[in-house]
């Protein structure tokens, strides 16, 4: 399994340099609403939600507007709040966001249930009186193409849910304190949502606007491939069920900086496998993922001494070219790449010596040595090139995401990376 920092990619990425379809070069990143629970709850506590919940200014929210501002009423208000020293939030808490479809097509509905245990002091008794109040702030994640900018995802319509509100007295006391407590609660059922829409929302909104830029920052860390590295910046992004789709153009850029290679096409093209409950999925085009396979593997030329190294094939492949020239018999073979083709040349011999030498001695058979030949790419080549990827290509989203690792598949037209452990949700915000 790949370390906590690292991801290898291995057998995917060579697999994927065989795959001969052609594809408009792009990547994209799904998050599940997995994902998306808990990165916004993260946020939410980076933010410090549950505070703002604790520091809801419930009595001033009732002096305000009592009773809906009818004269009668607001008097009756007044006689029961002379009698209110506090009341505030003692504790709250924030539990587990739901994130689903939403009625309207490409916009995500955000529930975030709220549970707080309020309390007053009064004259009337010498203990705090307490009530359980929940209810639930709901918003819209949707696209923004009103900017002039690129086109964005933002969160709007925050509030409360409609008829979500629950007011209850955790501990019966005297008939006059329970009466009071009572009243306290009906003025409470118009003061909370408003208190939830101009004190929490704002800090939700900040909460998403922090993840989006997260994410977007996510994608932008470059992938490290050898000397060389690998850049995916954001096109455009989308909504699709129950999912948030970043579509990514990519960039090969070389050691001093310099682009060599652009990916920035559509990605419709891309086979879209479904998440089915998976947090998130990347899907790489093969373009991309050949790009990266070559600039790990860079061109270089090496030489093997068979005698020292295979003695046996070294001998073999003695006897095999001395059945065409006997002078040319060799115990060295060098192999290096130029692009993507594997040349083999024995002894500094040319393509256009071997020409000669078939003019010299007859027609060259190059089936011959194939056999020899590739019983020393599969001995030497091979666990040389596999050496240069055994330290794997580091994918920073992975651990970012939650993950200490992850796995690969391949579709008919990318390579697929997906978490490689069971997902473990974070607790509920709490204070």
């Amino acid at each position: 399994m790949a370390g906590p920092w690292t991801f290898t990619l291995l057998c995917g990425l060579l697999a994927a340099t065989l795959i001969q379809a052609t594809l408009s070069p792009t990547a994209v990143l799904i998050l599940g609403p997995k994902v998306i629970k808990e990165k916004l709850t993260q946020e939410l506590k980076d933010h410090n939600a549950t505070s703002i919940l604790q520091q809801l200014p419930l009595l001033s929210a009732m002096r305000e507007k009592p009773a809906g501002g009818i004269p009668v009423l607001g008097s009756l208000v007044n006689t029961v709040l002379k009698h209110i020293i506090w009341l505030k939030v003692i504790t709250a808490n924030i539990l587990q966001l739901q994130v689903k479809p939403s009625a309207n097509d490409q916009e995500l509905l955000v529930k975030i249930p709220l549970d707080m245990v309020a309390g007053f002091n009064t004259p009337l008794v010498k203990t705090i009186v307490e009530f359980h109040m929940t209810t639930e702030a709901q918003a819209t994640i949707r696209m923004d193409t009103s900017a002039s900018g690129p086109t964005r995802l933002v969160l709007s319509d925050c509030a409360t849910s409609h008829g979500s509100l629950r007011i209850q007295l955790l501990h019966k006391l005297s008939f006059l304190v329970n009466a009071l407590a009572k009243q306290v609660m009906n003025l409470l059922v118009p003061s909370l949502p408003n208190l939830v829409k101009n004190q929490l929302c704002p800090v939700i909104e900040a909460s998403f606007n922090g993840m989006y830029a997260d994410l977007l920052q996510l994608v932008k860390v470059p992938i490290s491939l050898s000397i060389d590295r690998l850049e995916f910046d954001l096109l455009y992004p989308a909504i699709k069920g129950d999912t948030i789709q970043l579509y990514l153009g990519a960039k090969l850029l070389d050691s001093q900086g310099k682009v060599t290679k652009w990916f920035n096409n559509s990605a419709a093209s891309l086979t879209m496998p479904t998440l089915d409950n998976i947090p998130f999925s990347l899907i790489v085009s093969q373009d991309v993922v050949k790009a990266a396979v070559a600039a790990v593997l860079s061109p270089e030329e090496f030489m093997v001494l068979l005698d020292s190294v295979l003695p046996e094939s070294a001998h073999r492949l003695k006897s095999s070219i001395g059945l065409i020239n006997e002078k040319e018999a060799s115990s060295e073979a060098q192999f290096y790449t130029k692009g993507d083709q594997l040349i083999l040349n024995l002894n500094n011999i040319s393509s256009d010596r071997i020409q000669l030498m078939n003019s010299g001695i007859g027609w060259f058979q190059p089936d011959v040595l194939k056999n020899i030949i590739t019983e020393i790419i599969h001995s030497i080549l091979l666990p040389n090139q596999n050496g240069k990827l055994r330290s794997g290509v580091p994918v920073s989203l992975v651990k970012a995401l939650g993950f200490e690792a992850a796995e690969s598949s391949l579709t008919k037209d990318a390579l697929v990376l997906t978490p490689a452990s069971l997902w473990k949700p974070s607790s509920p915000v709490s204070q």
